[in-house]
This record gives C-alpha cells, structure tokens and sequence, in this order.
C-alpha cells in the first residue's frame, strides 16, 4: 500500500471542515464527566477461517474494534501470511492501537519491504521518540521526500527542523512547487520557522498564507496566535473579527478573543516538531474525511492523535468520521476524550448527545443535553440541538422554548437563522398553534425565500387546511423543481393533489416519489390510496400490503389493515355493517414528510 495513494487525495486540507459552524464557548470549571460508553459484546470464534471472514466484513463496515479482534485471532493461525499481516495491521492503525500497529508495521516490512503505509507508521513512531534520521528514512522508503508526496514531504521537513535543520526544512517544503500546495507551502514553512524562532521568515510566510486564504480557521487562528505571540495584540484581534464575519461566534475564536481583551498573550497553535508533524496529518485526514476516503480520513488522524492526543479539532474530526460511518459506539469514545477545559468541550458534548441518541439511548440523550445547556444556557447551539432532540421526541411545547431561547442568544445574521424559524414553525404546527407556526414559516421564507424545506412544509399545510391554494401548488411545485430527487418533498406534491381529489397527478407524482423512496411506508400508503381513485385496486392493495411490511407506524397501522381488507369504498362500523367513506385524512406520519424533506 504505498504511501502515495493516501497523500494523492488531498489538494487542500484546511479544516474549518464540519467544526466551523459548531458550538459556542463560556469558560467553566473542569469537571469529570460520567463515561456514558457501552460497547457492543461480540465472540471470537475458534476457527481461523470464521475469524478471517468476520473481520472483513467488520473492515467492510469500517467496525475498526472487531476488524482489530478478528484479524488478530486469525493472524495466530497463519503468522507469516502477507496480506493477512497487511490487514490485521490496518486494522490496529484504524483502531488506534499504536503499539500493536507499529509491531505488525515491523512484521509486514519483512514480507514486504516497500509497504508505503509501514513505513509512514514506523517514520511516525519514530517522530515520536525523537528519532529524526530513522523518521526521514523511512519517508524516504515509503514515499520520496523530495516535493512529489505531499505526506512524506512535510513530515520529512519536520523530522529535519527535530535534527535543528531549519534551513533544509524550510527548502524541502519549498519544492511543493506545485500551486495546488501553495497555501501547505506557505502555512508549513510559517510553523517550522515560528517553531525555530526565526520570526521575521515566519511572519512572511504566514502573512502569505493568509492573503491566500481568510476564511480558513485554522490557519487564521495559527496566523493571529503568532501575532500574539510577536506582540501585537490588537492586529490579533483583527484578524479573529474578520473571521468573525465569516463564521460568526465560532468557540475557539470566542475564546482566543476574550483572552486578547483580557490582555494575555495567546500560546502557538505549534509549539515543536510532535504538533507539526501532528498538523500535516491532522489536515489530511480531515480532507480524507471529508472527500469520503474513510480508511485515509481515519489512519490520518489516528497517526496524528498519536502525535498530539489532546487535538480538540483531530478528535472531533475523527467522532464525526465514526458518527458519518454508523460506528457510534466509536464515536462516543472519542468524543469523550476531548480534553474539558478545551473551548470545543462542549461542541463535543452536543455530538455525543447525538450519538446517545443514534444509539437509541434517548433519555440519556435528552438528560445530556439539557446539563449542557444548563451549563451555556445563552449558547444558541445548544439550545438549538436541544430543541430538535425535544421535537424529534413529539416533545413540541418544550422545543418551542428551546428554540425561542435560542432566536434569543442568537450573534449571527437574522438571515442565517431561517432554520431556527422553520424548525419552531414546525414545533408550533404539531402543537396546534398554526398562527404561530405559519407565521414562523413565513418570516422563514423572508430570510431565505427559496428554501425548499419551508415551500413544502408550509404550501403542504395550506392545502392540508384548504386555503391559499393559489400560492400553495406553486410552493410545492417549486418546492419539487428545487429538489426534484427527494422523494419526501415529491410525495408532499402528490398528496397534496390527491387531497384535492386530482387523482391521476397524484398518481404521477406519488409514483415519482416510490422511484425515489422506494422503502417508504408512508408514500407506498399514499400511492395505494391513489391508485384506489383510478381504478388500479390490484395496485392499491398491494401498495398498501407494502407499507404495512415496511414498519408502518404503529398509529397509522390499524387504518392500512382497514384498507386492505375493505378498500376505500367501506369501513367497518359494528359487525356486519358498513359505512362509506368520505376520504382519508392525514395520518400521524404526513406530517412527518411535510418535515423530513431532504
């Protein structure tokens, strides 16, 4: 696996990435949390083949624990097998178990000497323990290190400024000459040189880093922490406020700029060689992540927590990568390891909020959540996570409360806070209060006038109530042109034709809409209800047989089997009678699609 094939996916590393826009920051006292982890048993068998297939189809899922486990059992069996060693040793990589990693690392180059991955691994543990000549040796062997890999370049870099090479540190960066590395280049040669205390090279590279690209966190908060750190405070604080603009209230720079107005010199983003090396492999992984290359995005950082375990960001990057593949038990560890008294706390205890809840743990979920809005109650975040966690358990009354808190703590643009006006507007339709919720959605659709989500929801509810019908159709017709491959806001079209007894567009549209959401009981329960109104009751009762196998709910459930034992001519009133009906009303889960779009 050469080491090639991983730097070659990233162009640009860069992470405002998934953090960005994430939780605000009020300082508090650290303070233990309570491990919330429970991890998922499995059994390792006895057979070295049952061993080998669970654990790639654990790989398969990206499972890096049972990966680990079973390549490990299946390794005893058959030791000096090459591609076994090769995986079980991306899977201990995976996982985070350095030291077993780093000893099949030395296994696998034995089988295989030019194994770019090994050697990237051992070049790492070498950084570690401070053995620079090792470390550039093995970059060497895995990758080249002469400005055509990016990995094995900068890392190559570092391990010379480790040796106190400064000056061929900084040349070697220089050979990324390749414009697509401008920005590595300028941004890698300020850390080293920040790092071995030549301020003026470092001031200019960082200055040129920083022309190129504003709206990077990362680099502007290693840009405006130098700039602290030279004595100049107040371009600092500049510097922060005009990201500001960008990314309003953002955690880190809230908290960087309370210590500015405070006085205090801010310490570097890159204090030595562990945290630089630690940031090329940081940035690379956050870009593998988030181009969807799932094995780079976690060796990466892996590698780069390794170097510098307490990286709030790597760590969240790395939660969010496990949250993205479905392994939330994985995720919820490591979000849990970020460190309490770091400014992004508590943007990771709102993920693990989330990632109790994909668990199916939503008590816990819910009870986490309002402790850490206890502890930010001005934080528009957190009440904003709150208030979805509250209306995603029909809890609509209290989510009213959390997003009106949260309109309240709002800094950014009224215009960005559409969502908050979309999601209370929905909170207010299910409690009944439609003035309030239709005036929720138009004020939404001020701030963001073509904002499929709100077309739908509220031209659906028009027609749902029979009025303004004249500007409904054409909400939702727009709704559906805007995003015409979601199959919710598409059933929304069709069942609101159907209700206004245009049977054959609702079949047309609800059909449209079980290509795109095949499984969906709710629209394969609404297209049996339109076929019914053509004539296709052969359809229609196999339409509603489907929704009923697909886990219909359950409140809705008892109206399907009506249908498909009566149809839609009769219902059952006392034994033996019949009594027409008029038509269908909504069900508990429409409303759900008028919400669920996209």
């Amino acid at each position: 696996m050469p080491l090639h094939r991983f730097a070659s996916r990233a162009i640009f590393y860069f992470a405002s990435a998934a953090w960005v826009a994430s939780a605000g920051f009020a300082p508090a006292a650290a303070k233990v949390s309570e491990n919330l982890s429970v991890a998922t048993p499995f059994e390792v068998g006895d057979s070295p083949a049952g061993n080998y297939l669970a654990a790639v189809v654990a790989g398969a899922d990206r499972d890096t624990v049972a990966a680990a486990t079973f390549f490990r059992e299946a390794l005893r069996f058959d030791p000096r097998n090459k591609d076994l060693v090769e995986r079980a040793f991306v899977a201990a990589l995976t996982n985070g178990a350095m030291p077993e990693a780093f000893t099949l690392a030395d296994r696998l180059l034995l089988l295989e000497p030019d194994n770019g991955l090994a050697h990237l691994a051992l070049g790492v543990r070498a950084l570690k323990a401070h053995q620079y000549s090792t470390a550039r040796w093995q970059f060497g062997r895995g990758g080249g290190s002469e400005g055509g890999d990016l990995t094995a370049t900068l890392l190559t870099a570092w391990a010379y400024q480790g040796s106190g090479q400064t000056r061929r540190a900084l040349d070697l960066v220089g050979h990324l000459d390749d414009e697509n590395f401008a920005i590595f280049r300028a941004y890698h040669q300020a850390l080293i040189a920040d790092v071995a205390g030549r301020k003026d090279q470092a001031a200019q590279s960082f200055q040129a880093a920083y022309n190129a690209d504003k709206s990077t966190l990362r680099l502007v908060d290693a840009y405006a922490r130098f700039l602290s750190e030279t004595g100049k405070n107040d371009q600092a604080t500049e510097v922060y406020t005009a990201f500001s603009q960008i990314v309003p209230d953002h955690p880190e720079v809230r908290a960087a700029l309370a210590a500015l107005k405070a006085g205090k010199t801010l310490a570097p983003l890159v204090k030595d060689v562990d945290q630089g090396s630690a940031e090329v492999l940081y940035g690379l992984g956050a870009a593998g992540g988030r181009q969807g290359d799932d094995l780079a995005g976690l060796i990466y950082l892996r590698l780069s927590l390794y170097l510098d375990p307490d990286n709030a960001l790597a760590l969240l990057t790395l939660g969010d990568l496990y949250e993205r593949i479905n392994q939330n038990e994985q995720a919820l560890d490591i979000y849990q390891d970020v460190p309490e008294a770091d400014p992004l706390r508590e943007t990771a205890d709102i993920e693990i909020s989330q990632v109790l809840e994909n668990l199916g743990r939503s008590d816990q979920a819910l009870s986490h959540l309002r402790d850490v809005v206890d502890d930010h109650p001005y934080d528009e975040q957190a009440l904003s996570a709150l208030g979805n966690l509250q209306r995603a358990h029909d809890h609509y009354d209290d989510a009213v409360v959390s997003y009106t808190r949260a309109l309240a703590a709002s800094k950014k643009p009224e215009s960005d806070n559409w969502p908050l006006y979309y999601f209370r507007g929905i909170a207010y339709e299910r409690s009944k209060q439609w003035p309030k919720a239709e005036a929720d959605f138009k004020h939404a659709l001020q701030l963001f006038p073509d904002q499929p989500l709100v077309l739908n929801y509220l031209g659906y509810s028009w027609v749902d109530k029979g009025v303004n019908l004249g500007e409904a159709f054409p909400m939702l017709r727009r709704a559906v042109e805007l995003r015409p491959t979601d199959g919710y806001i598409v059933d929304s079209l069709g069942w609101a034709e159907y209700k206004l007894g245009h049977y054959q567009e609702a079949v047309t549209d609800l059909e449209k809409a079980i290509d795109l959401k095949p499984a969906d009981p709710v629209i394969n329960d609404h297209l049996g209800d339109a076929y019914w109104h053509v004539g296709r009751k052969l359809e229609a009762h196999f339409q509603w047989n489907h929704a009923r196998d697909m886990g219909a709910d359950p409140a809705d459930l008892p109206r399907i089997l009506q249908k498909i034992k009566y149809g839609l001519d009769a219902v059952p009133t006392k034994a033996g009678e019949a009594k027409p009906m008029i038509g269908e009303k909504p069900t508990a889960a429409d409303a759900g699609h008028k919400q669920n779009g996209g």
